[in-house]
């Protein structure tokens, strides 16, 4: 499996994984700050590649020194095999290059589900952001 940053011609798996795992309100939440994210900065956005496939991605952003996982999603046969860890590990790698003071997962109600991942991955709950932070609002 390869991490690697996103490339434009990775937009239709993207939508496809996103309509795949997401519910509704929160596939078009998030493809929204996906695009705002695309535009301030592409690097904070990293897909997971196995076979030449696109499996999951995992979108954060900056903002004020801080890093925030925004939004993870892999596919529903690929789960439960590293690649959500694999993600959080890349992005955390670029959070660090960018010497953020603290990273952080932002939790909404969409992606309660996922707050074990992160657990796995060794963060706490001091490391979730429960609050209003929306990515579409923030410019990293």
């Amino acid at each position: 499996m390869l991490v690697r940053s996103f490339q434009l011609s990775d937009y239709v798996s993207v939508t496809n994984l996103f309509k795949q795992v997401l519910t509704e309100a929160c596939y078009d939440e998030t493809m929204e700050a996906f695009a705002r994210q695309l535009s301030w900065d592409s690097e904070l956005v990293l897909v997971a590649i196995e076979e030449d496939q696109l499996v999951g991605i995992i979108v954060g952003t900056i903002d004020n020194h801080n890093g925030y996982y925004y939004r993870i999603a892999v596919g529903q046969e690929f789960q439960r095999r590293g690649i959500g860890k694999a993600l959080i590990e890349g992005m955390r790698q670029r959070f660090v290059q960018r010497k953020v003071r603290k990273i952080m997962v932002t939790v909404d109600v969409h992606n309660e589900t996922v707050i074990p991942v992160y657990e796995s991955a060794g963060y706490q709950a001091t490391d979730f952001s429960r609050t209003t932070h929306r990515l579409s609002i923030v410019n990293g």
